[in-house]
């Protein structure tokens, strides 16, 4: 047996009941068998895969909160700390109700190698809670942010775990959250929380710095395959601060997004989601009704009720913006059946490893979520630094730095290839180029 098979072996007998995690683990230990093989001996002798799949610490937690009727309820906290080898842990905060350990397990051993490849020195972690935000009101969502602060206070800080936000946590949660922090602690640590507003610390472009660097990163593939973005159509799914980033760069660059998807159902716009269709999706955020279903409402397009949009509608891009495991092998057959030729993978890990196979079997260029989505942690990284700084930077200096991150993740993909003597593929060399940069700064600092 292989030294990867046997950590991949070892780590489902250690976590039982997690399929999620388990399937990020067996898709980066696969794609980095090449320099597994070249260094078998020195990373066994530092049990390198043994640590990498093992987070540092995982804390779980309670969390009471009064609803407006008076009533208590109790909700759980997690945060999964994984990996510190390159920096202090990086990672959101996600307050949805299918939260669980699972679920931020695999979230934060992805994080580690999208923190990476973003060459700033950040660690990997992930957290939030089973709290479902919508439909609560702002006194409801500031008591339970409170509360949920009241226990993660003791485990973050500038220098050791940095959360941001992510799914239900958004700049209203961020300052929530930092209030809250500011208060325990008695010491105004700004770099403690990322996402935050501009009134207290935070960085312009942030809410779209996710869907803005999955753009920039597409557009370098696609220069890489000797296209560009304009005059191409786009699938995209969400209709959060993701896919509003994304719309937005990608009307910049000249292509059309013609869906848009929510918890009910998908919009197919064949006009275009453009100008002030693409303002309108801060309200439809800001509604906390989470249906996308307002958007064909307003403006007279259809609405599909309970699909998804992949394999239901032809476009020359797919980018799926909404969570994992969105792309499940029927959908990815109906992708190759409809001929799409990209998948610009932006949620984290929106497609299934059988999908994913399929997908590359067939022919259907994949690009990694890993490398794609760093946007946004990118752009929290240089809050953390304006931060630190006491710098406020202007919008064209902060984007004009995340496209050079993201170009620079892209040519640190093809570097990874090509010292492994590797054909064209973006899954594969994100994996490999994550991996050297965390392996390295673990083998310097010995076992711990």
């Amino acid at each position: 047996m292989s030294y990867i098979s046997e950590v991949i072996e070892q780590t489902k007998l250690r976590n039982p009941g997690q399929p999620q995690f388990m399937q990020t683990v067996e898709e980066v230990l696969g794609s980095i068998a090449p320099a597994v093989e070249q260094n078998e001996k020195k990373l066994r002798k530092n049990v390198i895969l043994e640590r990498l799949v093992e987070p540092d610490r995982q804390i779980i937690f309670r969390v009471p909160w009064m609803d407006d009727n008076g009533v208590y309820h109790v909700n759980t906290g997690y945060r999964v700390q994984f990996n510190n080898a390159i920096g202090p842990y990086k990672g959101g905060l996600r307050f949805q109700k299918d939260v669980n350990l699972d679920t931020m397990k695999f979230l934060a051993f992805e994080q580690t190698f999208k923190n990476s490849l973003t060459s700033l020195p950040m660690g990997g972690g992930k957290g939030g809670s089973d709290f479902d935000p919508t439909g609560k009101s702002d006194d409801e969502i500031m008591r339970f942010c409170q509360s949920f602060m009241n226990e993660l206070y003791r485990h973050i800080g500038p220098n050791m775990d940095v959360p941001a936000g992510d799914m239900g946590v958004g700049g209203r949660e961020i300052g929530y959250l930092f209030g809250q922090y500011k208060k325990i602690v008695g010491d105004y640590e700004n770099g403690v929380l990322t996402g935050k507003g501009l009134s207290y610390g935070g960085s312009l472009i942030r809410p779209e710095a996710t869907g803005f660097g999955a753009t920039y990163f597409l557009d370098e593939v696609l220069k890489h395959e000797g296209q560009t973005i304009e005059g191409k159509t786009f699938c995209l799914s969400g209709f959060g601060n993701v896919a509003w980033g994304a719309s937005k760069k990608i009307d910049e660059l000249g292509g059309k997004v013609v869906t848009l998807s929510g918890p009910d159902g998908f919009i197919y716009d064949p006009d275009g989601v453009t100008g002030e269709k693409i303002d309108y999706l801060l309200e439809m955020r800001a509604s906390n009704r989470n249906r996308v279903q307002d958007y064909s409402d307003k403006f007279g397009c259809d609405f599909v009720a309970g699909k998804k949009p992949w394999g239901n509608v032809k476009a020359d891009i797919y980018m799926p913006c909404a969570r994992q495991n969105e792309i499940l092998l029927e959908d990815a057959k109906a992708m190759v059946a409809m001929g799409v030729p990209i998948l610009n993978e932006v949620s984290n890990m929106p497609t299934t490893n059988e999908a994913l196979a399929y997908l590359q079997a067939h022919g259907v260029l994949v690009t990694p979520s890993k490398a794609v989505n760093a946007g946004g942690v990118a752009t929290s990284g240089l809050e953390m630094s304006q931060n630190s700084e006491r710098l406020s930077w202007q919008a064209e200096e902060v984007d004009r730095q995340l496209k050079n991150i993201m170009k620079g993740i892209h040519n640190q993909i093809c570097d990874a290839l090509d010292t492994y003597g590797l054909p064209y593929n973006p899954v594969a060399g994100a994996n490999l180029a994550g991996f050297k940069k965390v392996a390295d700064a673990m083998l310097a600092q010995g076992i711990y």
